[in-house]
């Protein structure tokens, strides 16, 4: 039996001991015995409740018999691996105010074992150990500050006695930086700051002090610049290197937040760190002077390819800004990068400097500009597989863009979105938000030796999920449709598909127990696409396992209860005599920089989290305890009155009343946009 590097020490094949599935990130299982050949007979073989109408983004950690996963709100469960039986639930109770800090849903994307540990990071910002057997907490420590927007949505990683975390929210204003703590008490073993602080005080290591050059005096410094280590981490434990990608900067635009340029070091880059000090030994900054939300916090593959005829020990990286770069993963040597998807930002990259060359239309500090990839990326936080025997790369890719529109009157506001973006200008130009084709999400098979595309699959909704490669030639992913498949991985042709009843965003799995393999994935829309996918059917989130001796049926689907108009009169009577439409117009803009990134474009959400046009008369008539006193806070809806006052709130609800009245004409041209442009099936329209 073959074995693979753990955490924990050395782990048996049948397992997935790690996020990435071994030290290296590689997501592929070395399990033959689904193959080709009886992919067809592939059954579910059990299905858990996670109890989520939230995003789902967990990887699942098998062990010993025993999976541990994570759903929304940051909730760990621990189940019989073989049936699905729960062994025991930890939720860190987290305060539902808390998902104000969250830019893209309540998620968690899972686990980390060590020993008798379990580990989870919450989205409040605590990292937690958990008993293995039991559940019950052994230590729990604070790693933000609280008080600011943090969270924190990514797996931990443990490496050499030390658990690593990083945090998000750097679009609402934060300073990123990414922690060790010991396993066995949660003390603090060091820090790293990926970005400076404020100039008045005084550098935490001298790698700060190498940034801050790269930085103008004049920098935003209130919105903490950004830079955080929200997702992707490997390690070598043969170079005893801890590979982190960081993020994007606080406020988009370069020209705003560090006048006069520099690189802002270190925003979107890979860094190569000590894990024992922290101290760095590398860096790669894929896209200097960051400004399209372009982060590298995407999954990092370390594997072992030919350059040029001469093996190499690499690190492989395909971040948002739409290049696949191949480093040496020993001195951070680009070797290679090469376009995986469209683009328009950069021609290429300049392979003796490493630095992207800009196109002209870059740039879109004083002009709105429409930018490939979007801010989206041409991938995200969906995990890509490497396959050694194909010697293919198979990432979850887009293709689209984004209108970029800058504001020229920015100003930092704690606790909403402060990326320099003129968000009620851009409402207004939501038409010309043109894609460049139906569907631009696809399942794309990259070579990295010779850096081109293999073959390539495009999927029927604007949803993208994770991937899995196996040593049978096989390649799974969830879909957006709520269809999970099996493709050849040597061509791309599907050899087996099941629908889910529940759209899947979440990478799968490979196991095997008493020489029966199993593959399991988590069904749960959300995330980034919390509000703008369209669903008739109620988010219900699963775990869902197969075997080819799987007799289980599927969860059904669950529709969703009829929606009915409940406007307030007096409300109904402003607006139509016409006496409203400046307090219309603010409540826009503040529903704009406080509301649409749950509650979706124009008031309206398809999606899993409440459209407020058809908010109940009840909701109505609690409106401004809701949006001010918090009424509502432990459902996920803070209070807003740090930002908001009585006015402000009510020209909030003015506007969503407005929007209801023309809901069907708004909706249907805004979701016969949709339908042309992403391929939302028609089906899915809900009016």
């Amino acid at each position: 039996m073959s074995i693979l590097f753990s955490s924990t020490g050395w782990a048996a094949e049948g397992e997935w001991p790690l996020h990435g599935g071994d030290a290296g990130e590689q997501r592929y299982s070395p399990l033959e015995q689904i193959n080709p050949g009886n992919v067809a007979d592939l059954k579910l073989a059990w299905s858990y409740p996670l109890g989520s109408k939230r995003g789902v983004e967990a990887t699942p950690i098998v062990a010993d018999g025993v999976m541990y996963t994570t759903s929304s709100w940051s909730i760990v469960h621990a189940l019989d691996a073989r049936t699905g039986k729960p062994l025991w639930i930890y939720d860190p109770k987290v305060p539902g105010a808390a998902a104000r800090k969250a830019c893209c849903d309540v998620v968690n994307r899972g686990v980390a074992l060590w020993r008798d540990r379990v580990f989870v990071g919450t989205l409040d910002g605590r990292l937690v150990a958990l008993n293995r057997r039991t559940g019950e907490v052994i230590w729990s420590v604070v790693t933000v500050d609280q008080t600011q927007a943090y969270t924190i949505t990514g797996a931990p990683r443990v490496v050499k006695g030390k658990v690593v975390i990083g945090n998000g929210g750097a679009e609402l204003g934060v300073r990123g930086y990414v922690s060790a703590y010991s396993v066995t008490d949660g003390e603090l073993v060091w820090r790293f700051y990926t970005v400076p602080g404020k100039p008045e005080h005084a550098d935490e290591h001298s790698e700060v002090t190498l940034a801050r050059k790269t930085w103008s005096e004049d920098s935003l410094w209130e919105t903490g610049l950004g830079g955080t280590v929200w997702d992707s981490m490997a390690y070598d434990p043969q170079l005893n290197l801890l590979y982190v990608g960081t993020g994007n900067a606080a406020n988009y635009n370069r020209a705003q937040r560090s006048p006069g340029g520099g690189d802002n070091l270190f925003l979107a880059s890979i860094l190569a760190l000590n894990p024992d000090t922290g101290t760095m030994a590398w860096y790669y900054q894929t896209t200097p002077a960051e400004s399209w939300d372009y982060t590298a916090t995407q999954q990092m593959i370390l594997a072992e390819i030919e350059h040029r005829g001469v093996p190499r020990k690499v690190l492989m990286q395909a971040p948002k800004n739409g290049f696949f770069y191949v480093l040496d993963r020993e001195t951070g040597e680009l070797l290679s990068a090469e376009p995986y998807t469209e683009m328009n930002w950069a021609s290429h990259i300049d392979l003796s400097s490493g630095r992207p060359v800009e196109s002209a239309v870059a740039d879109w500090s004083e002009l709105p500009r429409s930018i490939m990839p979007s801010m989206a990326g041409g991938h995200n936080w969906q995990p890509m597989s490497y396959n050694p025997k194909t010697g293919l790369v198979y990432i979850p890719t887009r293709s689209e863009a984004y209108l970029f529109y800058p504001d020229p009157d920015f100003v930092f506001r704690p606790l909403a979105f402060n990326t320099g973006e003129n968000f009620p200008a851009l409402d207004e130009k939501i038409a010309d938000l043109s894609l460049r084709q139906c569907s631009p999400t696809q399942l794309s098979a990259w070579d990295p030796v010779a850096q081109q595309m293999r073959w390539q699959e495009t999927m029927p909704t604007t949803l993208s999920a994770g991937v899995l490669s196996t040593a049978a030639g096989l390649v799974f992913q969830g879909r957006g449709d709520a269809t999970f498949l099996a493709y050849d991985a040597n061509n791309g042709k599907t050899l087996w598909q099941v629908a889910t009843n529940t759209p899947i965003v979440a990478p799968p799995v490979s196991f095997s127990i008493e020489d029966e393999q199993f593959i399991a994935v988590s069904t749960g829309m959300g995330g980034g696409s919390l509000a703008f996918n369209p669903s008739p059917y109620e988010n219900d989130g699963h775990m869902l396992v197969f075997s080819l001796q799987g007799k289980a049926t599927m969860p059904p689907r669950i529709a969703r209860p009829a929606r009915t108009l409940n406007l307030p009169d007096a409300l109904v009577d402003r607006v139509e005599n016409g006496s409203s439409s400046a307090a219309i117009e603010a409540g826009r803009i503040s529903y704009i920089r406080y509301c649409l990134v749950c509650h979706g474009v124009g008031a309206s959400n398809p999606g899993a989290l409440p459209d407020l046009r058809y908010a109940s008369k009840k909701t109505h008539d609690e409106w401004l305890a809701v949006v001010l006193g918090g009424l509502r806070q432990d459902q996920g809806m803070a209070s807003f009155s740090d930002s908001l006052n009585v006015e402000d709130a009510g020209n909030i609800q003015l506007y969503v009343v407005s929007r209801a009245m023309r809901s069907r004409l708004w909706y249907s041209k805004l979701m016969r946009w949709a339908i042309d442009k992403v391929c939302i099936p028609s089906s899915w329209i809900v009016d």
